[in-house]
């Protein structure tokens, strides 16, 4: 994640930055859900059987702990169609570990609000554009209307709440109702993610933005974190899955802030990029581990290996966590920007080109801004 907001406030007020203390895991709780959205990277249906148990859950959570996790992602399918959610929560609570929920808020309730903003630190509602949009690109009509009463309520409680956009084809004349949509309603926060090739995302590739699309969006978002900050608008703006973002992020805050640029460069290589299998895990609903949720290779599975075993072993591992990823072929090979991004997606590489070490075909950053510092 790439907290472009937080990034702009600390360093021009000379502040402690926003730094991830720990690893994030996001975990697939169950594979069911209510909802069939073309981007998905999980294929969810409610027909779904949740696979691991609680016992199994609560035991990796403890060797999580153990090895630097502080933070769980619930994410799905739809995590509330698990029963005993909140306990697991609730047990995540009590040994430290930060909690954010990623959902699609049709489950939230005027009865179930509060115990689900007490219950976690953060919650996430997807939103994907207006309501033609969001309906179509969700699979059912009507979608729209409840999710946005979902984000109202969480809001209303006074919790951190964010909307989650996916950029598509189907999607991206929307960018700018989204920005609209959380100002109208002092939303917190907005998260904007890159499409990543990946179940439902993989088969449907040709959703995916051209370069120059990609670019005129990312400038949008970019232009808009200047703006609230500059107006002390109090909306906090994160992008994901596109770590080449804060290339051309630092470009643009050096020409606004030319005195903090060493300062600025400095802070991004700290942050690192692309943090897949290095601060980033993924445990799917199977148990399976993987690097990230879209990677096509799996590490090991909780049901057959303890996590410690798993996380702490592996030549995979040891090669995602050198960094900067030197090792990533084409474009990446000479560009010396790489220590800030990392080479971006694997799975994004893999999904073309077949090999986890090509370069990431989303970048889209020019041969200047590639090769000047």
């Amino acid at each position: 994640m790439f907290r472009l907001s937080n990034l702009i406030s600390s360093v021009i007020e000379d502040k402690k930055e926003r730094s991830l203390d720990g690893s994030i895991a996001i975990w697939n709780f169950t594979n069911r859900c209510n909802l069939s959205c073309l981007h998905c990277y999980s294929k969810s249906t409610l027909d779904e059987v949740d696979t691991l148990t609680t016992p199994q859950i609560k035991k990796t959570i403890l060797q999580m702990k153990k090895n630097g996790v502080k933070f769980i992602i619930f994410s799905g399918g739809e995590p509330l169609t698990r029963k005993d959610l909140f306990e697991i929560a609730e047990f995540c609570k009590e040994n430290g570990i930060i909690t954010y929920l990623s959902s699609n808020g049709l489950y939230f309730t005027k009865s179930n609000i509060k115990k689900i903003t007490d219950t976690f630190n953060y919650v996430g509602v997807s939103i994907d554009g207006d309501k033609k949009t969001h309906d179509y690109f969700r699979g059912l009509k009507g979608a729209f209307d409840e999710t946005l009463k979902a984000v109202l309520l969480a809001n209303e409680t006074g919790a951190k709440v964010g909307i989650r956009f996916t950029m598509t084809k189907d999607t991206i004349n929307s960018l700018e109702y989204i920005f609209n949509l959380a100002e109208k309603h002092n939303i917190p926060k907005i998260y904007v993610s890159h499409l990543v090739y990946s179940g439902r995302g993989l088969d449907n590739l040709n959703m995916d933005l051209t370069k120059e699309e990609r670019r005129k969006a990312v400038e949008f978002i970019l232009d808009k974190a200047f703006y609230y900050y500059e107006n002390n608008i109090d909306i906090e703006i994160v992008t994901g899955n596109m770590e080449m973002d804060a290339v051309l992020f630092l470009n643009k805050f050096s020409s606004k802030y030319p005195h903090l640029k060493d300062k600025m460069r400095k802070r991004l290589v700290k942050w690192g990029g692309n943090s897949a299998g290095r601060k980033l895990l993924n445990i799917n609903s199977e148990g399976d581990v993987r690097p990230d949720p879209f990677f096509p290779v799996t590490v090991g599975n909780i049901i057959e290996q303890d996590f410690s075993d798993i996380w702490q072993n592996g030549e995979l591992l040891d090669k995602l966590r050198v960094h900067p990823r030197n090792q990533i072929k084409g474009i990446c090979s000479e560009c010396k920007q790489i220590d800030i991004c990392n080479g971006g997606s694997r799975a994004r590489a893999y999904a073309v080109s077949g090999d986890l070490w090509e370069q990431d075909p989303s970048c889209y950053l020019i041969k200047d801004e590639r090769e000047n510092i």
